[in-house]
């Protein structure tokens, strides 16, 4: 099908080679310049809705980390208040 695409292969050679009808290439054809168009324009209008998600559950995890790396450094401060400066504290 790309062949055809790119013209290095006509529709009836391909039609033959998969043997199938002129009409089914054609069609594909059809078919698969359509679905481009849609996705080039979709591209353009911005994220889809499951990108949306993903960057949206990226962003609630990176909060959660720094929230952890800040529970974290409280509580080596509060170990260090009971049981004096850590060996690896600087």
């Amino acid at each position: 099908m790309l062949s055809v695409l790119a013209g290095e292969m006509s529709i009836a050679e391909a039609a033959r080679r998969e043997k199938v009808s002129e009409q089914s290439i054609g069609r594909w054809k059809a078919d698969f310049l359509e679905a481009g168009k849609t996705a080039l324009a979709a591209g353009r209008s911005g994220p889809s809705t499951r990108e949306e998600q993903l960057e949206a559950q990226v962003e609630d995890l990176t909060q959660a980390l720094g929230e952890a790396a800040v529970e974290i450094r409280v509580w080596k401060k509060s170990a260090e208040g009971r049981l004096g400066p850590s060996r690896t504290s600087r």
